[in-house]
């Protein structure tokens, strides 16, 4: 090899190794207890029920009020799911390298 690619892949090597600490996070994320308790399956299925009755429900006719009170119930039923610890989070660490096996595989 020459010496500039030489030198242009250690650059890239010290640039890299360089930037992954500041990814690094000092906090320690919450950890939650994913149960399969049944109860909760369902009470998770009634408030996505009720969020896709709102969201198909025919808003033109209502007032301003019963408008803010869908409002206010839909931030409800999010924040209830949210916190409920439902879902997959993925960091941003963990997406990088999906895409670098991805790459290499295919």
């Amino acid at each position: 090899m020459k010496t500039i690619s030489k030198l242009r892949m250690a650059v890239v090597l010290v640039s890299l190794a360089c930037t992954a600490p500041t990814f690094a996070s000092t906090v320690d994320p919450v950890k939650t207890e994913i149960s399969n308790d049944p109860a909760a399956a369902a009470k998770t299925e009634v408030l996505l029920n009720r969020l896709k009755e709102i969201k198909d429900m025919d808003k033109s006719d209502l007032s301003r009020a019963e408008r803010k009170a869908l409002r206010k119930e839909v931030k409800e039923i999010k924040a209830t799911m949210k916190a409920s610890g439902n879902g997959v989070y993925l960091s941003v660490g963990a997406i990088i390298i999906i895409i670098l096996l991805l790459i290499l595989i295919l």
